[in-house]
């Protein structure tokens, strides 16, 4: 049996839109933590799916499987190069319309 167990996840590019005082909080609290505003956004989002139990609830009904996306996520360079990731604003907070996250 090995001693580590290493999980895989799988990241995709997805954009949204922020208010500039969530934007700025998602950027100060990544900071506090030592971790990417990526990382901070993914583990806070899993944890608010696991602890709502309305949500738990609904996730078992029929409307949830048919739930249509809103998440825009991005698509992959056509010419197979790797996506580059996004840039690091000078201010602190991206532009609304340039806010990026990566979600497993």
């Amino acid at each position: 049996m090995p001693l580590l167990e290493i999980n895989q996840s799988r990241y995709i590019c997805a954009s949204l839109r922020l208010d500039e005082t969530a934007a700025a909080q998602v950027h100060q609290y990544s900071a506090f933590i030592h971790a990417s505003a990526d990382d901070f956004v993914d583990r806070a989002l899993n944890y608010v799916f696991s602890k709502g139990r309305d949500f738990q609830e609904f996730l078992k009904t029929p409307q949830a499987r048919q739930a249509a996306s809103s998440l825009r996520v991005c698509t992959a360079p056509s010419n197979g190069a790797a996506e580059q990731p996004p840039t690091k604003p000078t201010s602190g907070v991206e532009a609304a319309s340039s806010a990026r996250v990566m979600k497993a």
